[in-house]
């Protein structure tokens, strides 16, 4: 399918086949008919790839400290890779779509085959969506006008937020797509508007649609103006719908509003406020979110919790059917907002609209119909067909199940390094693995994980998901006779690990070939750890070790943190921790238990282990600390002597014989050694470099101690 993308290095725009989207639990899959490119948002993230490096970094501040705070913990090479990798990442563009629904995911009910709906899919021919963000088109509503209804949303939500009653003066302040819609919805509602704008076109059109306008290219006042339009009192309300990194429109708002005005951002501009602007007035200030409330909620876009119409009335997708239902009793009319039409195969012309001189205003795409089959949900990115390589010992051929930012920068380069041949890559969206398959040189790219799996050309899958779907993809691959690497956790519940132990145990029973499993426990492959490992062989006593893990908070809503998506951190990050200490003793563990701090029971939590030899580990994995203090640091006292590592880059010995320090010029936490040794594992036939009944060991004690359990 074709689907428009956008480079966040450049700033170029063009039209790019990927593999159809896979629809997901609780979305509906849809062949786009139109989408309407948003000239404001859209130009600016435009003008923000072409823009040079200084630029990059002046309009996005947080992200910078973010930088600087990963060089401090990281190193400046490690960072730089970072960033580069991040900024070439391309970026899908559009959120205004209508199509035909052609499959609908579990949980969805509402919805049938064939209708039409109205999204905030992507420019592409199929759009996977939430259900949340979707709306049936009504019969009366044809497919072009439905297009506006997302930016209506917009608007519309803008207003909500002003609360305007009928009769008061409000200003709008920038007449894009959003500003016109925004003009029309007020005087619908019989408020008296004034616009303000530089292109006469706009103003042009603002004044067909009832409104009093301000040219402001011909410098008039815009204060002077309101003051006269409120008849001297003051408009009751302004909405800035501008996209402008200035803050003068925030400044003049402030003196156009009456005492207790209100003002709404909907648009972007600058927030340079002055107290005295809006304290003399005592007035109020919001900024509005996008579509209305359950925007930038996972329950609500993603799991698909909608919120009680008793309690919120104007949810995003009750907004959608408000423009929808305007639309059909044409009391709103977009056609006049359309200024331009394109195929989607001339979609890289329509951004140059958009991103030069010439006036635009609705920009639509036509889509010319994809036909939806097995065969478009894959696609072969290079010429030469694949190669049928030794289906169980002997050259590695990779496949990957997962294309996110862990599996991008680190795992796939890992393993082509170890000289893995890649076969295939899979994704949920299709855009990523299309973006990873041709970076790294991968034969195909698929949306539908069951072609891994059922592919001869690959014998190995690595498995690189969100961490609920890990066991049912171990089971899949194991069952399919392929090795299997699958990043960290193995599983997320004990059910789960005895289904995995069970058949793997089978397989080693039954067949005098079986496949390799392991899981990406990383750490214990780190140079540094493997002196530290030597160095202690050498040590008959027991050891106490005591693994420091500054990690950080991230949000209770990140899907890390649900129970059911991510297990928790303990599951999901400190099990590497478990495993290290683990490899480091050499014996199993026979007691563990958790404390964790009641208010941060999630993120802050001691960890404790008890080793059959007498040795003790406590992982501290902590939330509440700070980023200049090292993220990862290991201390292991035995026999009179300590060895410290910080951050997997400095390793120092105190009291050692003939050892002090072992110091690295770039952090190494022993990807590329972990993936060399599985790969090498693969092509002599075994074993696996950890063995299976460490695996299950230091899972099942993750998931106790991550209080998941069964």
């Amino acid at each position: 399918m074709k689907q428009v993308l956008q480079s966040l290095k450049t700033g170029t725009t063009k039209v790019t086949e990927a593999p159809i989207p896979a629809v997901k639990v609780g979305q509906l899959l849809i062949q786009t008919t139109n989408t309407l490119v948003s000239s404001g948002t859209e130009r600016m993230l435009v003008e923000f790839g072409k823009a040079g490096w200084v630029s990059k970094a002046l309009q996005q501040p947080d992200k910078v400290r973010k930088v600087v705070d990963k060089i401090k913990t990281d190193g400046l090479q490690p960072t730089i890779e970072a960033v580069l990798s991040k900024l070439d990442q391309p970026l899908p563009l559009g959120y205004c779509n209508v199509g035909r629904v052609v499959e609908i995911g579990a949980g969805v009910t509402g919805f049938n085959i064939g209708d039409r709906v109205l999204s905030n899919g992507k420019h592409a021919e199929v759009v996977s969506v939430p259900v949340n963000l979707c709306a049936k088109i009504p019969d009366g509503v044809t497919d072009e006008e439905a297009a506006f209804t997302v930016i209506g949303a917009i608007a519309l939500q803008g207003i909500r937020l002003v609360q305007p009653t009928l009769g008061e003066t409000v200003v709008v302040t920038g007449l894009g797509l959003v500003g016109l819609m925004t003009v029309k919805l007020l005087r619908a509602q019989g408020c008296h508007v004034l616009g303000l704008e530089f292109d006469r076109e706009r103003l042009d059109l603002a004044r067909k649609f009832g409104a009093e306008v301000v040219d402001l290219a011909e410098g008039e006042d815009p204060i002077i103006a309101a003051n006269s339009y409120s008849r001297g009192r003051g408009v009751d309300a302004v909405i800035v719908t501008a996209a402008t990194k200035s803050s003068e429109p925030m400044h003049q708002a402030a003196l156009m509003c009456r005492k207790r005005g209100r003002i709404v951002l909907v648009g972007e501009a600058g927030l340079e406020l002055s107290r005295d602007d809006f304290f003399m007035k005592e007035l109020t200030f919001q900024v509005s979110a996008s579509y209305g409330p359950g925007r930038y909620d996972p329950n609500y876009e993603e799991k698909g919790q909608d919120y009680p119409i008793g309690f919120v009335r104007w949810t995003e997708q009750r907004n959608f059917e408000a423009i929808l239902d305007m639309l059909e009793d044409k009391s709103l009319d977009v056609n006049t907002l359309i200024s331009h039409r394109f195929a989607v195969s001339e979609a890289e012309k329509a951004y140059e609209l958009v991103g030069g001189t010439h006036q635009s205003l609705g920009i639509l795409l036509a889509y010319p119909g994809l036909e939806i089959n097995k065969a478009s949900r894959l696609i072969k990115l290079h010429k030469s067909e694949p190669k049928h390589l030794i289906a169980k010992v002997g050259k590695t051929s990779v496949s990957f199940v997962g294309s996110g930012n862990y599996a991008t920068s680190t795992l796939i380069p890992a393993f082509k390094a170890a000289g893995a041949h890649l076969q295939c890559i899979a994704s949920s969206n299709g855009i990523s693995g299309v973006y990873v398959g041709r970076k790294y040189n991968f034969e195909e790219t698929t949306t539908d994980t069951d072609h891994l799996f059922s592919n001869s050309s690959s014998n190995t899958v690595v498995i690189a998901t969100q961490h609920d779907s890990h066991a049912q993809f171990v089971l899949e691959g194991l069952r399919s006779g392929k090795n299997i690497f699958v990043e960290k956790p193995l599983c997320l519940t004990l059910a789960e690990l005895k289904e995995i132990e069970t058949l793997y145990s089978t397989l080693q029973n039954e067949h005098p070939w079986y496949p390799l499993l392991m899981v990406g426990f990383n750490r214990r492959f780190a140079p540094q750890v493997q002196k530290i490992k030597e160095l202690l062989n050498g040590v008959s006593g027991p050891k106490y070790f005591v693994m420091t893990v500054n990690a950080g908070a991230i949000s209770a809503e990140h899907w890390t943190q649900d129970p059911k998506i991510g297990g928790g951190r303990v599951i999901g990050e400190a099990c590497h921790f478990i495993d290290l200490l683990r490899f480091l003793a050499g014996v199993s563990v026979e007691k563990s238990q958790r404390i964790a701090m009641e208010s941060l029971s999630s993120d802050t939590v001691t960890l404790q282990l008890g080793f059959a030899d007498g040795s003790i580990g406590t992982i501290h994995y902590l939330s509440n600390g700070n980023k200049a203090f090292p993220k990862e640091r290991l201390e292991v006292f035995t026999s009179g002597r300590v060895l410290q590592l910080d951050n997997f880059r400095k390793l120092t010995g105190f009291g050692w014989p003939n050892f002090t320090k072992m110091n690295l010029w770039r952090q190494n936490k022993g990807q590329k050694a972990c993936a060399k040794s599985f790969v090498s594992a693969v092509e002599i036939g075994g074993p696996a470099p950890i063995e299976f009944e460490e695996i299950l060991e230091v899972s099942r004690i993750s998931i106790e101690l991550g209080g998941i359990g069964v």
